[in-house]
């Protein structure tokens, strides 16, 4: 398939025939005169070195050479083709729990934000393998049908939170029955159902759902997100939620469940803290699965083609210098190129060339910078690396390939490209918004120290930047306030923490007895009257979920 990146420059060629249109008309006004001067045949007998064909072939020659030039500026380009591959890989289906527990914040910044980092560093990992994405809480539904497009993958994943099923409360055994009917029909692959939640099970039947998976050859991985200890689920207002009797919900992570339902789906368990070692546990589990062909569609890159045709041009310039219009060899020098002027032809057309390789690079720039207002930033990072395999040292592409990097949440990555460019940078404006985006990262991350560095270093090369200052001032406080509530443990001793410590059990202590000592008969006969009333109550519920078998009643709403 041919085509051109830049067809607009093609309207160029109409240069072409007002050219030779004015050629004609020249050498009609030449005649003319010639005419008017005398005889035709005397004065071919008193012109003998005049050569009537050689002018006309160097006018086309040059005509070719510069309608080939205006083609190079088109940046022709082939190659491109659509073709089906069979490639080695796996099927995942990706079940997550978006249940009100998981907002927890027993995991770093919660359960939830936590499972979308593990989900999105596992896409990040796979090349060859089919994904899925299932969303469940009371209810089940795919988010996203198995398939290759990680970029879709990632987008999807960004809009999850537990607002997208209304009935809440966790039943994993729906999530998994879903879950093993959304495989393809496709034999001698690989598949893994991947279960994201906090063992929660309100509605049971995940046991005999991972068995069914099981006999139909696939293997269930839970991964299990929290602490068994327990922790308070935030209500969104600033509060913690609670049940019907006003106590304060902990939802733990119940480990025991999990390993069931594991071992009933021929997987593994998995807890999941803070660090990323349930990362690299589940990678190394998700590569010892069988991998089978699977289809994929194929799309090959565009070559550059314009080399071609500098070349073309190149041989016609030396072949129409060549070409001198007198048969005399003695008037060589008179020719209209010497030697001067084809190390000229030559200099101006290797300048072409190099222009149009600078061209490339910031044609992919462009076409990163569309894709990036669009919000496809994994389109857009494709494109920036196209532009850096083209010139390394393209400071804008560094730039925007760091930007591109960070709206995916790839933050690492994104500071070592605004590191390369805020090194290799000349303007000082640039250079400061490389370590300003630098310092932003660090500081979202907690990393205070490295974020204030990075802030100075940008009110250097731009001391009127208000962001910047305002956010190194914010990042002090906020690095003061870490330290205050134990953040800065490295710099207090271990006496202290202790002391800490016995403060606050003596604190929790005291209010534990305030309770017992204020409590008077009357407290006690009225907390006795509410146990009452509230078991009449349950009794009632009862009668009623016994008169609706079929209807279903939710007791947890988390």
């Amino acid at each position: 398939m041919f085509r051109f990146e830049n067809p607009i420059f093609l309207w160029l060629l109409l240069v072409i025939p007002v050219l030779a249109i004015l050629r004609f008309w020249g050498w009609r006004q030449r005649r003319r005169k010639l005419r008017k001067f005398g005889d035709s045949a005397l004065l071919k007998e008193l012109m003998p070195d005049v050569s009537k064909y050689r002018p006309t072939v160097k006018f086309w020659l040059l005509q070719a050479a510069l309608a080939l030039l205006i083609v190079v500026l088109a940046r022709p380009q082939m190659g491109t083709k659509i073709s089906r591959e069979k490639r080695n890989g796996i099927e995942t289906i990706i079940c997550l729990d978006i249940s009100n527990s998981m907002m927890a914040e027993d995991v770093v910044p919660s359960r939830l934000q936590k499972s979308k980092m593990l989900v999105e560093n596992l896409v990040d990992h796979f090349t060859n393998d089919k994904i899925g994405l299932i969303v469940f809480a009371g209810d089940a539904f795919v988010q996203l049908p198995i398939t290759s497009d990680y970029v879709s993958a990632k987008m999807f994943l960004q809009n999850i939170s537990p607002s997208l099923i209304d009935l809440q409360g966790t039943d994993m055994g729906r999530a998994l029955s879903l879950a093993s009917s959304s495989f393809t029909q496709q034999e001698k692959i690989g598949r893994a159902i991947i279960l994201i939640t906090d063992g929660e099970d309100h509605e049971g039947g995940a046991l005999e759902a991972a068995e069914a998976a099981k006999k139909k050859g696939i293997n269930v991985f839970i991964l299990g997100v929290g602490d068994p200890k327990g922790c308070p689920i935030p209500d969104g207002e600033g509060g913690y939620m609670r049940d019907e009797q006003g106590s304060v919900v902990m939802s733990a992570l119940n480990e025991a469940m999990c390993q069931q339902v594991a071992q009933a789906g021929s997987g593994k368990y998995i807890h999941v803290d803070n660090t990323s070692e349930a990362q690299e546990k589940l990678n190394d589990e998700l590569i010892r699965l069988q991998k089978g062909e699977t289809d994929s569609v194929i799309y090959s890159e565009y070559d550059e083609q314009f080399q071609a045709f500098c070349i073309l041009v190149l041989l016609l310039l030396v072949i129409e210098v060549c070409i001198l219009e007198s048969k005399n060899p003695l008037l060589r020098r008179f020719s209209l190129f010497g030697k001067g002027k084809k190390a000229a032809v030559v200099v101006l057309l290797l300048c072409c060339s190099t222009a149009m390789m600078a061209q490339a690079d910031r044609q992919h720039i462009r076409q990163g910078n569309k894709l990036y207002r669009h919000g496809e930033f994994a389109k857009a990072e494709v494109e920036y690396q196209k532009a850096l395999a083209a010139n390394q040292r393209n400071t804008q592409a560094l730039y925007n390939l760091g930007c591109a990097l960070m709206m995916q949440q790839k933050d690492s990555a994104a500071v070592v490209q605004f590191e390369n460019a805020g090194k290799l940078e000349t303007s000082k404006k640039r250079k400061a918004m490389s370590y300003h985006n630098m310092g932003w990262i660090c500081q979202k991350h907690q990393m205070y120290g490295e974020a204030i560095d990075a802030y100075k270093e940008s009110l250097r090369h731009n001391p009127d930047d208000n962001e910047t200052r305002y956010n190194l001032a914010l990042c002090k406080r906020q690095q003061k306030q870490q330290q205050q509530n134990g953040g800065g443990s490295d710099n207090k001793d271990d006496k202290e923490k202790q002391d800490q410590q016995k403060k606050d059990q003596q604190k929790q202590q005291e209010q534990k007895r305030q309770p017992k000592e204020e409590m008077s008969k009357e407290n006690a006969e009225q907390l006795l009257n509410a146990a009452m009333q509230e078991e009449k109550a349950t009794q009632q519920r009862m009668k009623k979920a016994m008169q609706h078998p079929n209807r279903r009643q939710l007791q947890k709403n988390w």
